[in-house]
C-alpha cells in the first residue's frame, strides 16, 4: 500500500496566517489532454432540463409524489424547504446541468469520476461537460458565455473569481459546502465578505530537482543566484543538462515568469501591478521585473537545444531518466514523473531571487464557480455536496492529479517525495500564495501574450527591449477590471 501523504498541520497554519492574498503561476495545460472528453460522450448526456418543483402544488399531487419517493428523499425535501437553497436534494425529475471545465494537464478524466459519484447519490442530476484547456481556451469561452448566458457550473482557478465576481455573474457558494474546506481555501475567492468559488485542490511551484543526482554530486539546495550558478557550472563541466524545459509551450514560459516575478517583484511590492497601471513603474524601467524576464534566458542557455520543439511529456521523461538535474515547474509534473518511474526520488525548492529570500509558491487550483442566474440551484448544490462530502471521490481525484487537498480531513494517499521539502518550507513560513501575482497582472490577454514575446526574444526574433516595451503596451489588458 502506498504511504499516506498529508498536508501537514504546519502547512495549513502557515498558509492561513502568513499567505499573501493572491494566486499564482500561469496556466499549466496542454491541448492534447484538454480534448479527452469526446463528442460522443457529450451527445450521450440527456438533454432533459427541468426545474425542481419546489413551489405551489396541490395536496393531492404532493401526496402522489410522496408515495413514489423513499422515506429518506421525502425527509430531505422537507428539510430543503425549511432550510432554503443550501440543502441538496435529489430532484423529482431529471435535471441536466451545463459545465464549462477549464482543465490543467493533470485534470482530464476527473469528469468521469465526478459523474460516477454523482449518479450514485443524486441519480437525477446529470452533467453535460465542455472540457477546454484553461490556459488557451477558458477565458475566450467565458467571454462568449458572458454574452449568451453562463453555464450552470464553471471550473477554473481561484484567480478567475477576481475576474468575474465583480461583474455580478457568479453565484455565492453556501457555507454548507465551504465549511467542509480548509479556511485557507476561502482567502482569495472571497470578495466583500461573499465567497464565489470553492477551491478543491492545490499545487506547488518551484524547482524540482533529482535528489539522487544532487547527493551524488555533492550539491546543496541553492538559496542564492550564486549558489544556483555554481550548480549550473558543475553540471556543464560534467556534461549534465542543468534544466529540463519545454518552451514550445508558451504557457510554461508564462508560468515560470510569474514564479520569478513573485519572488523578485510581488513579495517586495504587492501593489506593483496597480503602480504599473498608474504609470508609476514599467517593465522597461523596473530592474526587478527585468531580472524576472532574464531568468528565462538563464534557463534557455542551460537546457535542451530542442526546447522549442519538445513536448512536456518528453521533457519530464528526460528529467526522470537523469538527463537533466532540475526543472522549474509545478505539481502538474508529478503525474508524469511517477507514471514514468514510481520510485523517482525528487524534491522541490523555490527558484532563487536576487535577494536570497525566495519562498515556495502555493497555488489554489481547481475552483468551482456557479452562475448567479442559474435556475437549477438545488441541482448545483447536489454537485457541491458530492464534491465536498464524498471523501472516496476526493482521494481518487487527488491521487490521480497528484495534487494537495483543500478539504478538511481528506488527504491524498500517493507517495510524494517532495512533501518533505514542502513541510520544511511551511514550518519556516517560506510559502507564498501566488494568487497575488495573477490578480495584479492577469493571465488572459496579458501574461500569456507577454510569454509569446519572451519566446520571440529567446529565439532571436525580437530584442529584449522590444519584449519589455510590448509588455508595457499591454497595460490596459493587465487587470481584470
Amino acid at each position: 500500500m502506498k504511504k499516506k501523504t498529508v498536508i501537514s498541520f504546519m502547512l495549513i497554519t502557515s498558509m492561513t496566517a502568513g499567505m499573501l492574498a493572491g494566486c499564482g503561476g500561469g496556466a499549466k495545460e496542454t491541448e492534447a489532454k484538454s480534448e479527452a472528453k469526446t463528442e460522443s460522450q457529450t451527445e450521450a448526456k440527456t438533454e432533459a432540463k427541468t426545474e425542481a418543483k419546489t413551489e405551489a402544488k396541490t395536496e393531492a399531487k404532493s401526496e402522489a409524489v410522496t408515495e413514489e419517493k423513499t422515506d429518506a428523499q421525502t425527509e430531505g425535501e422537507t428539510q430543503a424547504k425549511a432550510e432554503g437553497s443550501a440543502a441538496a436534494v435529489n430532484p423529482e425529475e431529471e435535471v441536466t446541468l451545463s459545465v464549462l471545465a477549464g482543465q490543467s494537464t493533470t485534470d482530464a478524466g476527473i469528469e468521469d469520476m465526478i459523474d460516477e459519484a454523482l449518479a450514485e447519490k443524486y441519480p437525477n442530476v446529470k452533467l453535460e461537460w465542455e472540457c477546454v484547456d484553461w490556459g488557451n481556451d477558458f477565458q475566450p469561452k467565458m467571454q462568449q458565455y458572458m454574452q449568451s448566458g453562463l453555464p450552470d457550473i464553471m471550473i477554473g482557478k481561484a484567480q478567475d473569481v477576481a475576474t468575474y465576481a465583480p461583474q455580478g455573474v457568479l453565484g455565492e457558494i453556501d457555507s454548507t459546502y465551504l465549511d467542509r474546506g480548509l479556511d485557507a481555501a476561502r482567502e482569495n475567492v472571497t470578495i466583500d465578505g461573499k465567497t464565489y468559488g470553492m477551491v478543491y485542490n492545490a499545487l506547488y511551484q518551484g524547482v524540482y530537482y533529482n535528489k539522487t543526482m544532487f547527493k551524488d554530486n555533492g550539491w546543496e539546495v541553492p538559496k542564492t543566484m550564486d549558489d544556483l550558478q555554481k550548480i549550473i557550472d558543475d553540471c556543464k563541466a560534467k556534461n549534465i543538462t542543468p534544466f529540463a524545459s519545454h518552451m514550445v509551450d508558451t504557457w510554461s514560459i508564462g508560468n515560470v515568469t510569474m514564479q520569478f516575478a513573485m519572488n523578485d517583484v510581488f513579495n517586495k511590492d504587492p501593489e506593483w501591478g496597480d503602480k504599473f497601471r498608474a504609470k508609476e513603474v514599467t517593465f522597461s524601467d523596473s530592474t526587478e521585473m527585468q531580472a524576472a524576464y532574464q531568468n528565462n534566458k538563464l534557463i534557455f542557455d542551460n537546457t535542451f537545444e530542442n526546447t522549442f520543439s519538445m513536448e512536456q511529456t518528453d521533457c519530464d521523461a528526460k528529467m526522470v531518466l537523469g538527463e537533466a538535474a532540475m526543472k522549474v515547474s509545478g505539481s502538474w509534473s508529478i503525474q508524469n514523473f511517477l507514471d514514468i518511474d514510481e520510485n523517482f526520488d525528487f524534491g522541490i525548492f523555490p527558484f532563487p531571487n536576487q535577494t536570497g529570500d525566495s519562498k515556495l509558491i502555493f497555488e489554489p487550483n481547481i475552483t468551482v464557480m456557479t452562475s448567479a442566474k442559474s435556475e437549477n440551484q438545488n441541482a448545483i448544490n447536489c454537485v457541491l455536496d458530492v464534491l465536498t462530502s464524498d471523501q472516496e471521490l476526493a482521494v481518487e481525484i487527488y491521487d490521480y492529479t497528484k495534487t494537495a487537498s483543500m478539504l478538511k480531513d481528506v488527504s491524498p494517499t500517493f507517495t510524494n517525495p517532495s512533501q518533505e521539502d514542502i513541510d520544511k518550507y511551511a514550518a519556516d513560513g517560506m510559502i507564498v500564495d501566488v494568487t497575488l501575482g495573477n490578480n495584479q497582472l492577469v493571465w488572459g490577454g496579458f501574461q500569456e501574450e507577454n510569454a509569446k514575446d519572451i519566446a520571440a526574444w529567446l529565439q532571436g526574433d525580437e530584442t529584449f527591449e522590444d519584449c519589455l516595451k510590448a509588455s508595457d503596451a499591454r497595460v490596459d489588458a493587465s487587470s481584470a477590471n
